[in-house]
């Protein structure tokens, strides 16, 4: 297997059609820290902006706390080990508050496409089995 590569890389995003993000931005993060991490492809990974509904939903039913917050992530490597089908590596999902994005960007001075691109990092990092201190 080669080095992930933008030919090995899948990106599947979802963005809420009120929601607006430069997908070649998060592809880009994607790729960047897959090759920091010496992660050889082919790799999928599935990330999406939601609204505070859909993820306080998602926050109550797999973290137990009635809130919204800024991301979640779901290792496929965590649980029941799955069997695919191909040789692909499928990471899992990441799914960010795009509504926490925009109140976190004015709060950081940012652009929203630069946090939501931290937030995929950040993500990413987790589904790679990194985790903060």
């Amino acid at each position: 297997m080669k080095l992930a590569s933008p030919e090995y890389v899948n990106v599947l995003l979802f963005v809420e059609s009120r929601y607006r993000t430069n997908r070649k931005k998060v592809r880009m993060t994607v790729e960047r820290v897959l090759k920091e991490n010496g992660v050889a492809g082919p790799v999928e990974v599935s990330i999406a902006l939601v609204g505070d509904r859909k993820m306080r939903e998602l926050s109550k039913q797999y973290k137990g706390e009635d809130k919204t917050r800024n991301i979640l992530s779901f290792p496929l490597s965590e649980g029941e080990p799955v069997v695919m089908p191909t040789d692909v590596l499928r990471l899992g999902d990441i799914v960010i508050s795009y509504p926490v994005v925009i109140k976190e960007s004015a709060e950081y001075e940012m652009l929203v496409d630069d946090r939501i691109n931290e937030l995929v990092e950040h993500g990413l990092l987790h589904l790679l089995g990194l985790h903060h201190e």
